[in-house]
């Protein structure tokens, strides 16, 4: 599904849902911490403020993009602290007006990139398509953490779910690269149960190091919201047991992730297979 048209149309559904889970919040529920240390929900919605702006620029101004760029700090978690401090400066009401404008304005932006047109990114160009689905692994990552601090269930659908899927089995490399590991010379075969019980495979049939599971847990995994003891996801085969311990579908830090039996809810076994 990674890299067709409604690939947008996921990205502004996905946006819609965590727009509804905080609009109704007052200041106060807006202070509220979430699963991320040190970070609130105004937390959340900033850093997804921050990087839909700098989607929609990469889209729509690609050199000032490269430009912003390059006065970036080598300091990973202070560029961070820089971007979401202009926000979290803003009343509640207004952070959520700029977070909506933002994130329409990304997608637009990359809605308009002509078919075959990379647009820059943090590490590599990339099809808008692709920057596309990241900004929907980001919106369900941070949308998680939103949902877990308001206690609240969600639910995904095949066409969210088949792009974030498709993304975390193109960006497996990721948690070796964050950590300063060798990438293993071998390939992964993914087989991922959807929510209408489709199976969706990624990589070659024949693959020794296989990921398998639902759907929904992978991208859990993939996004470090949940242990993987708590989730329905194994692996075969030395490499891909491993895996499933570093696995993130973003770069940089991995951050602490979560520990076992933190969200009990909908907790499932996870066993080696």
């Amino acid at each position: 599904m990674n890299g067709s048209p409604d690939v947008f149309d996921a990205l502004r559904a996905e946006g819609d849902a965590v727009d509804g889970m905080v609009a109704g919040l007052d200041a106060e529920q807006w202070r509220s911490p979430t699963p991320a240390p040190g970070w609130t929900i105004a937390h959340q919605i900033a850093h997804l403020t921050a990087t839909f702006r700098m989607a929609g620029l990469a889209g729509s101004a690609p050199d000032r993009f490269v430009a912003v760029m390059s006065e970036l700090d080598d300091d990973f978690t202070k560029n961070v602290a820089n971007a979401l401090a202009e926000y979290l400066a803003e009343p509640a009401d207004v952070l959520l007006e700029r977070w909506r404008l933002e994130r329409e304005s990304s997608a637009k932006a990359l809605e308009a990139v002509p078919a075959g047109t990379l647009v820059p990114w943090l590490v590599n160009p990339l099809p808008a398509q692709v920057l596309a689905s990241a900004g929907i692994m980001e919106l369900f990552a941070h949308g998680q953490d939103i949902a877990d601090a308001l206690g609240v269930d969600r639910a995904h659908d095949d066409l969210l779910l088949g792009h974030l899927t498709a993304f975390g089995a193109r960006t497996w490399t990721f948690g070796y690269l964050s950590r300063g590991l060798p990438v293993p010379e071998t390939e992964f075969r993914f087989e991922l149960t959807s929510p209408s019980g489709t199976t969706w495979g990624y990589g070659p049939e024949d693959a020794p190091q296989r990921i398998t599971g639902q759907a929904r847990d992978f991208c859990l995994l993939v996004t470090r919201r949940r242990h993987r003891d708590d989730l329905a996801v194994t692996a075969s085969g030395d490499v891909a047991e491993h895996w499933l311990d570093i696995a993130q579908a973003y770069r940089g830090p991995a951050g602490e992730g979560r520990e076992p039996g933190q969200h009990r809810r909908g907790r499932r076994p996870n066993r080696k297979a």
